[in-house]
C-alpha cells in the first residue's frame, strides 16, 4: 500500500483507493455514500434503520470495514449496532452502555457519539452518551462497560451541571479524542461542563477550561462551559480546536489558556456556529460553519446566505467560501458532527445540512456542489476509505 505521510498524518494517494465512503446519520436513518478517487459521481445505500433516529455511524479506521451505528428508536430504545459487511447484516451490543446504580439515579438517553480506540488497541471502542457519560468497549463495540474515573467521581455532578437557563434540553457528551502518540491520553468535550483531559486512560481527570467565556456564568469558572465540538489534528495533538457556544477558540499544549481565534472573523459574520473540522495534513488549516448569533438563537446561516470561512494560518485569518452555495433565502444549519474532511491528498469537505442536503467540496472549499437532497435532517457527517488489495 502506497501512501503519503507527512509526520504522522496519513493522506492517501489517489490510485491506492478503491472506495470513498459518507457516513451520513439522520433523523430518519442512516445512509452510505460510494464514490471512486474522483469524488465525481456518488452511489447511495440505504437507508438503513429507517425511521429510526441515528445520531453517528463511523467506519473503523483500523481495519476498514467494521461499522458501528448509534441508533435511537421506538421498537428497540437506544441500542448500538455493528456490521462487518457495510450493513448488509447489522448486529446489536449485548451489553449497552449503562451508568452506575447510584444515588444519582442516571439513565443513558441516547449514545450521542461513538470512537475507535487507539491504533494499538483495535478493538476498544468509547462512547459518549446523553447525560454525560463515558463508556468503554474491549471486544469491538460487542459490549461496554462504565468508565468509573469518569462517571463515579464524586465531582461528576459539578462538573456536568446544566446551565441555569437549562440549555441545551439534553446535555451530552459529544466529543472523545484519543492520543495517537499516547493511548492513555485523552480529551473529552462536553455540553454541559466543557473540555476534561485524562493522562491515565480515563482514570483521573483534570478540566482544560481556562480563557474561555461563558457569559451565562459568573466569573472565570473551572467548568460548565459549553464547547459545541472539539478536534485535534492527527499529526500535532498537541494542536486543539473548539467551536464554542462563545465562540472559535484554539489552544497549543502545554498550555492551558484557550484563544480566542474567532475574534479574528468578519464582524458581521461573528464566531458562533457548531461544527469545526481540520484538514488531514495540514494542522494550520481549518472550517467552520458559522450561524445567527443574535439573541434569539435562530440556529441559521446568517441573512440566510450560507458560507463556510476557512482558515490557513490556524485562525488568525479567516475567508469565506461560498462558490456554489445558495446566494439567499437558504436557512439551514449544520450541525456539531455535520462537518467533515476526506484524508485524499488533495482534501475534500463535506457538510449535512438540518435540512436534509449534503454538500461536497473537492478543492479543499474553493468550490461546493450537492451530493443529495432532501434527505432527513442530517445529524452527522462522517469519511472512510475502502483501500485496493
Amino acid at each position: 500500500m502506497v501512501m503519503v505521510e507527512e509526520k504522522q498524518a496519513i493522506v492517501f494517494v489517489r490510485d491506492e483507493i478503491s472506495e470513498l465512503i459518507l457516513l451520513v446519520a439522520t433523523e430518519k436513518g442512516a445512509f452510505l455514500y460510494y464514490s471512486d478517487s474522483d469524488r465525481r459521481h456518488w452511489d447511495v445505500n440505504g437507508p438503513h434503520f429507517l425511521g429510526s433516529i441515528v445520531h453517528h455511524l463511523v467506519l473503523d479506521h483500523r481495519d476498514n470495514k467494521t461499522l458501528l451505528a448509534s441508533v435511537q428508536s421506538r421498537q428497540s430504545g437506544t441500542t448500538i449496532y455493528r456490521s462487518k459487511d457495510f450493513g448488509k447484516t447489522w448486529n446489536p451490543a449485548t451489553k449497552l452502555p449503562a451508568f452506575p446504580k447510584d444515588k444519582l439515579k442516571r439513565k443513558v438517553d441516547h449514545i450521542y457519539y461513538i470512537a475507535p480506540g487507539h491504533d494499538s488497541e483495535g478493538k476498544v471502542w468509547y462512547a459518549g452518551t446523553s447525560p454525560q457519560g463515558l463508556f468503554r468497549s474491549e471486544d469491538g463495540g460487542d459490549t461496554w462497560n462504565s468508565v468509573a474515573g469518569f462517571n463515579s467521581n464524586p465531582h461528576w455532578g459539578k462538573w456536568t451541571a446544566n446551565s441555569p437557563d437549562g440549555y441545551p434540553k439534553v446535555p451530552k457528551l459529544h466529543s472523545i479524542l484519543i492520543d495517537p502518540m499516547d493511548k492513555n491520553h485523552m480529551y473529552i468535550g462536553m455540553s454541559y461542563g466543557g473540555i476534561f483531559e485524562s493522562e491515565d486512560q480515563g482514570k483521573t481527570w483534570e478540566p482544560l477550561n481556562g480563557g474561555l467565556k461563558a457569559d451565562y456564568l459568573k466569573g472565570s469558572p473551572k467548568f460548565g462551559h459549553d464547547p459545541h465540538s472539539l478536534i485535534f489534528h492527527p499529526f500535532e495533538p498537541g494542536r486543539l480546536y473548539q467551536q464554542n457556544h462563545c465562540g472559535i477558540y484554539r489552544i497549543d499544549r502545554p498550555n492551558k489558556k484557550w484563544v480566542r481565534i474567532g475574534d479574528n472573523m468578519p464582524a458581521d459574520i461573528g464566531d458562533i456556529g457548531f461544527p469545526i473540522a481540520v484538514h488531514p495534513a495540514d494542522p494550520n488549516t481549518l472550517w467552520v460553519f458559522p450561524i445567527d448569533g443574535n439573541e434569539a438563537w435562530s440556529r441559521v446561516s446568517p441573512e440566510g446566505q450560507p458560507a463556510l470561512y476557512c482558515s490557513n494560518d490556524g485562525g488568525d485569518n479567516w475567508f469565506r467560501q461560498d462558490i456554489g452555495l445558495p446566494m439567499r433565502n437558504a436557512w439551514f444549519t449544520v450541525l456539531r458532527r455535520g462537518l467533515t474532511t476526506d484524508n485524499m491528498n488533495n482534501a475534500g469537505v463535506y457538510f449535512g445540512t438540518t435540512s436534509g442536503s449534503l454538500w461536497m467540496s473537492d478543492n479543499e472549499g474553493n468550490s461546493w456542489r450537492q451530493i443529495a437532497v432532501h434527505l432527513p435532517h442530517i445529524l452527522s457527517v462522517e469519511t472512510g476509505v475502502i483501500l485496493k488489495k
